[in-house]
Formats: C-alpha cells, structure tokens, sequence
C-alpha cells in the first residue's frame, strides 16, 4: 500500500520544487509542473524550454490542467469538505440573521430578496414578487443577454472567418499576379531581345556591304598602282637605254606614260562607313514606338475584388464571362455576391470619359454605378445608383426600365460619359448611332459597371477623353 502511495506520490509531484503540484500546467511534451515554478524557471533559463526534455513550448503561457489539479488538491488535502461549501451556499441564502428561515420575497424596486417578517412593511409601496418568479423572470432576461451575446460573438466568429479566407486568398492573388507579371515581362523582355537581334543583323549587314565595298574600291585602286608603276619602271628602264637604242623606243614608252598621267586622279568613293546615327539615332524612342504595336491598352480595367463567383475574367481584365462553377472568393465588403455584376478599377469624378463594350446575345447591363450604389438592387437604376443599358430576349432598355429601339441587334457599344455635365450616353459602335442619354447631377465617383448573364463581355479599346466640359 505504501509503494502504491509513494507512486501516486511521485506521479503528482513537480520536477521543479518536488512538491505535490499547485496549479498544474501541461507542456505540449506532456510534462507537467507547478505553474509558479515553470515560470520561475523560464525566467532563470531565459528560454521557453520543458525542464525535462529540454523542448520548446509552443505556448508562453500555458493553461491550467484542471483535471490533473484537482486530483493533486484531493490527495494533498487541499479540497473543501463539500459539507463546508454546502454550509456556506446556505449561510448566502439567508437574508436576515433575525429570520434565518429561507427567504421568499424579491423587491424589483431595489432589485434585492427582502425578509418577510422585518422587511415587509418597509417595501409596501414596492413591487414585490415572490422569489421564485423573480429568478424565472431574471432568468429569462439573462438567458436574452445570453443569446444576445451569443449572437454578437457568431458575428465576430463569421467576420473572423471572413478575414481567414480574405488571407489565403491574398496569397493565392500574390502567387497568380506574380505569375502573370512575370509572363507579361518576359514578352517585353523577348520583343526586346529579338528587336537587339533585328538591330544588330542591320549593322553587320551593313558593316558587311560597306566592307564589299571598300574591297573594291581598293582591288581597283591597287590595280590602277600595279598600273603605273609598270609605266615608272618602263620610263625608268628607257631613260638608261643608249642614245640611238632611246631614240628608237622612246615614242611608245612616252605615249604609254602620258596615257596614264591623263587619268584622272583618285576619288575615295562618300558613304564608305557605317551610318552609326541611323543605328543609333533615337533608338529608344523607334524601339518604344515599335512596342506600341505589339501592347494594347484598354481605358478600363476589370476589378477582380469586385467580381461575382460566377464570372471568370481574362488574365489580362480586360473580359469577363459567365462561368458554370462557383468560385470560392471572400465575401468582401467590394463584392457583388448576390448577382453575377462586377465594376472597373477606376471611377471617374470629372470630365469626359468614353470605352467600348463587345457584348453577346444573352443577357447583359453595361454602364455606369456610383461609389454607394446599392450592392443588392433588384434593377440597376438611378434610384440604385446605376445608369446602364440593359439587354434581356432581344429586348433593349434605358436607365428608367424604357424600351429603346434599335436599327440592328448590338454587338458593340460606346458608353460615353459627360460629368461635369451629368450626361452617360450610348452608342452603336459599328456605325456610332445615337440609342439614348440619360441626364442627371452626379456628386460622386462613377465606376464603369457589368452585368453578365452568361454572356460575354469584352472592354474594348478606345480612346479616354482629356477634355474639359464645354
């Protein structure tokens, strides 16, 4: 029985102080110590480490194991007698130390259980009400409180949530833009190396010609040298010659001499070098103009944090697409969640604005929302914050639910915005027809806005307009 005793013993004492444990905490190791003492030794050792197994803490403040602590209280003696307790929750039930007897009489006045003997007359112009429906009734309220604060903390919890799923899809936002940005700058980076290459082949072709060129100049030169000198050494040879020798081969020697002497004299032949400011003259400038062919700009740029889960948007945000299967996004306080909507980057606060949508034959809403539009809007009209063009079963409709006529169906649409002037205008871009305007006083920033009903939607390119309101 004593090496039973001594084993519990040893089981609930602390390697630090070898006492029975007070306040036990577990470490993630399973150890466990006096809460008191582990502190006490983290702060000596300047470290997080388990006495034991020397392994780091994963908490700095690891909780109370209350079942191992109210084991080690009963077998150090250390719980209260349940009688004692017992007592003292009687002793609290006692209103008055005259009338010890259980009270039955609650004051909602004073919010207080009062004596009925000594008490009662001094609360008869208070409300009161016996205990047992004072404390159903104060129950009641509590349990309200309760689910009150119940309520409010799965709020937080949802929000909490929210913010989870807002981090790892940042993470996923880093990885994809990343990704994307490096694509877009390895194009420039080729179009760039092909166009050094394309540059460098010009100069050497030239440097190639050029060469030729000298070659030639100077074969036919060294020829025109060979040339004379055979003339110089013939002259030379005929002037040693013996005078009636000289006299009878002068003639032709001379003729041969003055023949050459008549030519004209060399010329070195303009543009024999490389023309090394054609090369390089502004070359920057003719590389960056030569780039402008190859990129595209669209004068509105798709939000992606705005976007419904349905949509699926081009790399590039420039076209967006009814998808078939739900995209799992965070629920942001930006996002159309409810229909499949989404607005541009950027708003407009003043002057004139203007960009080309090529839309499908299903349904669509093109146009214009305010910053505060209303998210939830069962129409997008002006009473919403929206001026749009609407699309549904052929069928086309302003801002103010009326049936617009159109020539042909509409393939592409200019949204042409005036707001200074408070003027959202659209147009058949095929052959810039007028369909309708809609006027109005705008006070806040517009953002261009989408709605796809499993059709698609393309941001064309079109010019911005830099110009002040008439």
């Amino acid at each position: 029985m004593a090496e039973k005793i001594a084993a519990v013993e040893s089981l609930l004492s602390c390697f630090v102080c070898s006492e029975t444990f007070r306040d036990p905490v577990t470490l993630s190791c399973s150890h466990s110590f006096c809460s008191s003492c582990l502190q006490k030794f983290w702060e000596q050792t300047k470290n997080k480490n388990c006495p034991i197994c020397k392994r780091r803490s994963s908490s700095d403040y690891p909780p109370v194991n209350f079942a191992l602590k109210e084991l080690a209280d009963s077998f150090a003696g250390r719980q209260k007698p349940e009688s004692s307790e017992r007592m003292k929750e009687t002793k609290e039930e006692v209103v008055c130390d005259k009338h010890p007897e259980e009270t039955k009489l609650f004051c909602e006045d004073e919010q207080r259980a009062v004596c009925p003997v000594c008490e009662f007359s001094l609360h008869q112009t208070h409300k009161v009400v016996p205990v047992e429906q004072a404390v159903r009734d104060l129950k009641e309220q509590l349990r309200s409180d309760l689910k009150s604060l119940q309520d409010k903390r799965d709020k937080y919890k949802q929000v909490e949530d929210t913010y989870n799923e807002m981090s790892q899809h940042v993470k996923k936002q880093l990885l994809s833009t990343e990704t994307q940005i490096r694509a877009e700058f390895n194009k420039l980076h080729q179009f760039l190396k092909e166009e050094e290459e394309s540059r460098l082949a010009a100069l050497r072709e030239e440097e190639e010609q050029k060469g030729k060129t000298l070659s030639r100049e100077m074969k036919r030169i060294q020829q025109q040298m060979s040339s004379l000198s055979d003339s110089i050494s013939a002259v030379e040879e005929e002037l040693q010659k013996q005078q009636v020798s000289f006299l009878s081969s002068y003639k032709d020697t001379q003729s041969r001499a003055r023949a050459q002497s008549s030519l004209s004299d060399p010329q070195l032949v303009s543009g024999a070098l490389i023309d090394v400011a054609k090369h390089l003259g502004n070359l920057s400038f003719r590389v960056w103009e030569k780039m402008k062919d190859k990129v595209h700009f669209s004068p509105v740029i798709l939000d992606p944090n705005t976007a419904n889960g349905w949509l699926d948007l081009s790399d590039d945000l420039t076209s967006v697409r009814h998808g078939n299967t739900w995209q799992k996004l965070p629920d942001n306080p930006e996002r159309y969640t409810k229909y499949s909507e989404l607005l541009g980057s950027e708003g407009f606060s003043s002057g004139k604005h203007s960009w080309e949508v090529e839309v499908g034959d299903l349904l669509w809403i093109v146009g214009l929302a305010k910053e505060s539009a209303e998210m939830y809007a069962e129409v997008a009209s002006p009473k919403y914050g929206y001026w749009c063009l609407s699309h549904r079963d052929g069928k086309y409709t302003n801002s103010d639910g009326k049936t617009v006529t159109v020539q042909k169906s509409l393939q592409r649409i200019r949204v042409q915005l005036d707001y200074d002037r408070g003027e959202v205008s659209f147009y058949n871009s095929e052959d810039m027809t007028h369909i309708y305007t809609h006027r109005d006083t705008f006070t806040e920033k517009l953002l261009p806005y989408f709605y796809v009903g499993e059709s698609d939607i393309k941001v064309c390119q079109s010019e911005i307009w830099l110009l002040t309101s008439e």
